[in-house]
């Protein structure tokens, strides 16, 4: 009778990794690496299918619009930023997050109960447990991931230029509102949440004066969290960390397509563009598709 795991079984490596940064990081870049076409191209279609099938009445009760399915394929879809930032997180990034955070529930909660700065809204659908009964506890895991993927896209669009403030924060910011400009009428569309009114897709215009500033405050917190050509490499020699942006382009742009929402579809495929631009959609799956 073995008293522990042995040697080299899975067991053995989960505890390793729990206990040492540089093999957790590593096992995480592993699972991500050998996993790209799951994690990138499955899961957002699995999920564009099924929040459509939830929307139009197809999937029953309890699995329709069911929360938990719906955090742990986002969870999923976020690994690789996840893993891709896990190596430049120290204290000073972890600070930085943290406020980040702070900021994210703050804006959050003051837009849902006073309208002020996003117009307006209310949740229809539950995005698991909620803060104060108003706001998800997993908010930032839906928020931070959507301005650092548009930081790390601009700064590789921009080169060089993304050095000057003067140009990062305004083009940080317009990428931003584009993602948004694809993501609330899709998630209005699907009934995720509502606002009072709306002149874009059921969206109101102040909606996205307030993304500017929030892309204005996480631009400035990110800067502060990672050291730029730091980051710049690392996401220049990672393939995959802008895999979670591929995915975001697949599963929203096909809700949108689906509900004739041209237009954020048209800014989809345009996000879609500069990603295969920048060699992010062209990665090679042998190997991980069963039969490849």
């Amino acid at each position: 009778m073995s008293d522990g795991p042995e040697p080299g079984t899975t067991l053995e490596q989960v505890e390793r990794a729990l206990h040492d940064r540089a093999v957790l990081e590593q096992s995480l870049d592993d699972l991500v690496s050998n996993n790209r076409f799951t994690i990138a191209v499955v899961f957002p279609v699995v999920g564009a299918i099924t929040l459509l099938a939830s929307a139009e009445g197809v999937l029953p009760d309890p699995l329709a619009f069911n929360p938990y399915f719906v955090l742990v394929g986002v969870f999923v879809m976020r690994l690789p930023l996840i893993s891709g930032l896990a190596p430049l997180i120290d204290r000073r990034a972890g600070a930085a997050l943290v406020t980040l955070i702070s900021y994210t529930y703050a804006i959050e909660y003051v837009g849902a109960t006073t309208g002020l700065p996003y117009g307006e809204f209310s949740y229809v659908v539950s995005l698991g447990p909620m803060l104060f009964g108003t706001i998800p506890y997993a908010l930032p895991l839906f928020f931070i991931p959507l301005v650092v993927n548009s930081y790390l896209l601009t700064v590789l669009l921009l080169g060089e230029r993304a050095n000057r403030a003067v140009i990062r924060l305004p083009v940080v910011a317009a990428t931003v509102v584009a993602i948004d400009l694809v993501l609330d009428p899709a998630a209005v569309a699907l009934g995720f949440w509502t606002f009072s009114d709306g002149v874009f897709y059921g969206v109101p215009a102040i909606n996205y004066a307030g993304w500017v500033l929030s892309a204005v405050v996480a631009t400035v917190l990110i800067d502060t969290a990672f050291p730029r050509t730091a980051l710049l490499d690392r996401v220049t020699n990672c393939a995959y960390m802008l895999d979670d942006m591929v995915s975001f382009v697949l599963l929203w742009g096909t809700i949108n397509v689906f509900y004739g929402a041209w237009i954020p579809a048209g800014i989809a495929a345009l996000l879609g563009l500069s990603l295969l631009r920048l060699d992010r959609f062209d990665f090679d799956i042998e190997g991980t598709v069963p039969g490849l």
